[in-house]
């Protein structure tokens, strides 16, 4: 089963997935291709000020209480109450896709591993010093040090993989992320995005209905 999702590393709806996405991804008969898709890098990056960071923090509380996802008070204090700072996934997309060239396997851990690391430790994730850090902590020398001097290479790859996203998101009308799609015998077929919420027995059952 191959199943492409489509994310921001800087959004909370896909934190709030982040528990059905870790499921999927440990099933043995599941294959997951990460496409972030730049929603927040770019001309969609901005810098944190009280109304934003207001109007996330009521987001943060919605998603909370529908997936029992953290959003710490150290999130709360040192990320959103920080006037001027940054939010920007490019970063954070970038590193990614490091790790996507250096060490593919790892993508998905590190991916939450940026996420825990704004949302729970209150960490600034679109740091590349901290980025960087994660990466090492997690022995990844090579996208760490891919990353931290990026080559042609990296930013092509990065670029190439969020167009992709985005022609996949223009295709099937979505408007934000996450978004989670399945190939079929007639092509890739989008999956209920609530889904990603609920019970994963459930949300299974969905899938193989679709590849039926």
């Amino acid at each position: 089963m191959q199943l492409f999702y489509l994310y921001d590393p800087l959004c909370g709806w896909c934190y709030g997935a982040l528990p059905a996405m870790t499921r999927l991804s440990k099933l043995p008969d599941v294959s997951v291709t990460l496409l972030p898709t730049g929603l927040f890098a770019g001309h969609g990056a901005r810098v944190m000020d009280e109304n934003f960071a207001s109007y996330a923090w009521k987001n943060d509380q919605r998603i909370a209480k529908l997936t029992g996802q953290v959003f710490s008070t150290a999130y709360q204090n040192n990320v959103l109450k920080t006037p001027g700072r940054s939010f920007d996934s490019g970063p954070a997309g970038l590193a990614l896709t490091a790790v996507q060239m250096t060490a593919p396997k790892h993508t998905f851990t590190v991916l939450k591993a940026f996420q825990n690391a704004r949302y729970i430790d209150g960490l600034d994730n679109t740091n590349n010093d901290i980025l960087i850090k994660i990466l090492r902590d997690f022995d990844l020398a090579s996208a760490a040090d891919l990353f931290a001097h990026p080559t042609n290479e990296l930013h092509a790859t990065y670029q190439d993989t969020t167009q992709e996203a985005q022609r996949l998101m223009q295709r099937f009308g979505l408007n934000g992320v996450p978004s989670l799609l399945i190939e079929t015998a007639s092509g890739p077929k989008q999956v209920a995005s609530n889904l990603l919420y609920g019970d994963v027995a459930h949300l299974s059952q969905e899938l193989k209905a679709l590849c039926a």
